[in-house]
């Protein structure tokens, strides 16, 4: 487990950015395979979430996981809250004690985020397309309409494929550029092929809202060495699947 200095100091809540280390499922999801939508046996993913829960603390209620799709959409958990399936949603923000909130990656960058005088912690999946529309922008904005004051907020930057690794099309770079032409500072050219900056695209929307208590692990989930899961990866390796990163943060 991989935790950032700047939330280690608050010791009113827990959180930690998980590996594939220290699991039980085997194969090409091995060993902590947290996701549920991926082809692993579903009885190995449920014990490896206990797994993740015993990490943070045993006595919090489940891990509170959403149905990712890549959107802006995000979901709000407060006492009034009743939840009976999984939500279509890439971030959740909660008030609510011993509630372990967490998204699920492969190569995303996941986005902790805790106001230290409201209480108040959000968890996001920050894909390419998520950052694209906005979804930053929205959780934040929810958060001060709560009662967050951006000068309070903390936000964390988890382990995601670094720029080297990420090769995009031609088409995904105009894409960000009409939307904006300062965009280019995010693209590296080599060898005829374009490199995205995901990190530092989110790391700039985050200061473009004023966030200025920033951390980012700066760790490349690309390199098997890592012993993260990577979607590019597997996809490289010609793997069908591949399992899912966990990353968590919870109010004690």
């Amino acid at each position: 487990m991989i935790v950032s200095k700047k939330l280690s100091k608050f010791k009113e809540i827990s959180h930690g950015f998980f590996n594939n280390k220290g699991g039980c499922s085997t194969g090409i999801y091995k060993s902590l395979n947290c996701g549920p939508g991926s082809d692993d046996n579903k009885t190995k993913v449920i014990r490896n979430l206990r797994i993740v829960k015993k990490k943070i603390n045993r006595n919090s209620k489940n891990i509170f996981l959403l149905h990712q799709i890549h959107s802006n959409k995000f979901v709000f958990i407060n006492k009034y809250s009743k939840y009976q399936k999984k939500k279509r949603a890439d971030a959740v923000i909660t008030d609510i004690p011993k509630l372990p909130i967490a998204v699920l990656t492969a190569d995303c960058a996941p986005l902790l985020i805790y106001d230290k005088q409201k209480k108040m912690i959000a968890a996001i999946h920050v894909g390419w397309k998520g950052a694209y529309k906005g979804i930053i922008l929205k959780v934040i904005n929810f958060m001060i309409k709560k009662g967050c004051k951006k000068k309070n907020i903390i936000a964390v930057i988890g382990p995601c494929i670094a720029q080297k690794n990420y090769n995009v099309k031609e088409d995904f770079k105009r894409k960000f550029l009409k939307k904006d032409k300062k965009n280019k500072v995010f693209f590296k050219k080599r060898k005829n092929l374009i490199y995205f900056d995901l990190s530092k695209y989110i790391k700039l929307q985050l200061k473009l809202m004023k966030i200025t208590n920033l951390d980012t692990i700066n760790i490349d989930t690309f390199p098997k060495k890592n012993n993260f899961f990577s979607a590019r990866r597997s996809s490289h390796l010609n793997h069908d699947d591949y399992g899912r990163n966990i990353s968590l943060i919870m109010i004690n």
